[in-house]
């Protein structure tokens, strides 16, 4: 030991000039080929025979109807999957109660379980065929193949997203603050609004961006419960593809420069919510957690 210079440093894994300018090299490539390149055939392709028609394509009723249910889906389900996730984050760091494992493992199940899966699993659960369906039927509630399925589909693939950005930054957060303002006399809504809520807004936004953009982006839930009616049931995703089968192109690509600008601006949020500290907050808990541990 007495040969090895303390100040030296040990040899790290890709420490040579070589391997490391090849590393970085082959991680641009892949980002150029795979993400940048489709980004800019998108924005080519949409503006390839003007603005003029780029705009009457947006302008289309169809393509105008898409946006709008999409929006509309996202309005439903982004508050309710907030809402839940508060709700669900709460319940499992502030309180000890039987099945609390059990109701993290359920939360995360839609990120295990394939869109398309879930969406065959809704026909049987409010088709015509399924558990629900026909009373439903009976009191003339329509939910598949409408747009009650196309917000419960989109619910389904979302609702974990600001319930996991929630959970270990609560963990980590512990109870000390919230049984402090009690103690003090403060009621539960108080205490929520006053001082759990500021500790994890950075947290709650990240995954509210995170939530919006995967529901206005999904396809393979939604694409089995909306029956793909033009003009009725079709969100953009949907209405995308349905330009590309019937050889509309540059309506595809212009209805996908939609989903691709969405795309910018929840990296751009992304990014500025990161550097408020959200989207660390499973590094910190696990940081946090041995330092309980220790007397």
């Amino acid at each position: 030991m007495s040969g090895i210079s303390r100040g030296k440093k040990p040899p790290r894994v890709g420490d040579g000039k070589i391997f490391r300018r090849m590393l970085i090299g082959i991680v641009l490539l892949f980002v150029a080929l795979l993400i940048v390149a489709p980004l800019l055939v998108i924005g080519v392709e949409a503006f390839a025979k003007g603005f003029a028609v780029y705009r009457d394509t947006i302008a289309n009723p169809d393509t105008l109807h898409a946006i709008g249910l999409t929006v509309f889906t996202a309005l439903i389900a982004v508050p309710v999957n907030t809402a839940f996730g508060i709700a669900a984050a709460w319940s499992i760091t502030k309180f000890d109660f039987w099945g609390k494992r059990f109701l993290l493992v359920v939360i995360e199940i839609p990120f295990s379980v394939s869109p398309i899966v879930a969406g065959v699993a809704y026909l049987f659960v409010y088709g015509l065929q399924g558990v629900f369906g026909p009373t439903l039927d009976d009191w003339g509630v329509k939910i598949l193949f409408a747009i009650p399925g196309i917000v419960l589909a989109s619910m389904f693939v979302t609702a974990p997203f600001v319930a996991r950005e929630l959970i270990p930054l609560m963990q980590a957060q512990g109870r000390d603050l919230e049984e402090a303002s009690t103690s003090l006399g403060a009621s539960g809504w108080r205490t929520f609004f006053s001082v759990t809520l500021p500790n994890v807004k950075w947290a709650l936004l990240y995954g509210v961006v995170l939530c919006n953009a995967r529901v206005m982006g999904e396809f393979g839930a939604v694409s089995v419960v909306s029956g793909n009616i033009r003009g009725q049931t079709n969100t953009l995703p949907l209405h995308i593809e349905l330009l590309y089968h019937d050889y509309q192109a540059t309506g595809a690509f212009a209805a996908a420069s939609i989903l691709a600008l969405i795309a910018v601006f929840t990296i751009i949020a992304k990014v500025a919510l990161e550097r408020q500290g959200a989207g660390r907050v499973r590094r910190s808990a696990l940081i946090a957690q041995p330092a309980e541990k220790t007397p």
